[in-house]
């Protein structure tokens, strides 16, 4: 009866080591994940909107590491009435090791216009040049390889004619 005994209590041992050692493993499996930031517009009534994209950045949840996705496609002006109907431009990506993406950062520049009767006009921006224009996300990360955000920038609820006759910008952005 002791062997009965002892024998079941080895194999408690045996079997809570065992649930302690998956647990470590599949911490240690957590690789790191590439995300791809994709642009895309819906329908407009103007002929073009450009927008100077000066930096995309990621910044993961509970982690002060910002990361610039710009460096691996260039910043640039991007006519959104390109990237309509299926169409799409990927703005940047890179390979990070959170657990999971909080919030995406576009920094746009000055550089912005719109077409309106073949006449090209500025297009202000009065909030996105400073620190940003910021989109929360809330993506989980974790024991994925791959994470594509795809930003619907809808430029006709985004382009606003003033008074005056300018324009501003005021970005209106769904994540699909």
């Amino acid at each position: 009866m002791k062997n009965i005994v002892g024998l079941l209590i080895l194999s408690f041992i045996l079997l809570a080591s065992c649930d302690k050692n998956n647990d470590t493993n599949m911490a240690a499996e957590k690789t790191q994940t590439s995300v791809f930031v994709y642009l895309h517009d819906q329908a407009g009534e103007y002929q073009q909107v450009n927008v100077d994209i000066q930096q995309v950045i990621i910044k993961g949840y509970g982690n002060n590491n910002e990361y610039d996705l710009t460096d691996s496609t260039g910043a640039g002006v991007y006519n959104l009435l390109d990237y309509q109907n299926g169409l799409d431009t990927l703005l940047g990506e890179i390979t990070v090791d959170y657990d999971s993406i909080s919030q995406i950062r576009l920094v746009i520049g000055l550089d912005n216009t719109v077409m309106v009767d073949s006449m090209l006009y500025p297009l202000e921006t009065p909030s996105a040049q400073q620190s940003g224009l910021k989109i929360n996300v809330h993506g989980e990360l974790m024991y994925i390889d791959t994470f594509i955000v795809s930003l619907d920038f809808d430029a006709s609820e985004s382009v606003h004619q003033l008074g005056n006759g300018t324009y501003q910008l005021h970005p209106v952005i769904h994540l699909d």
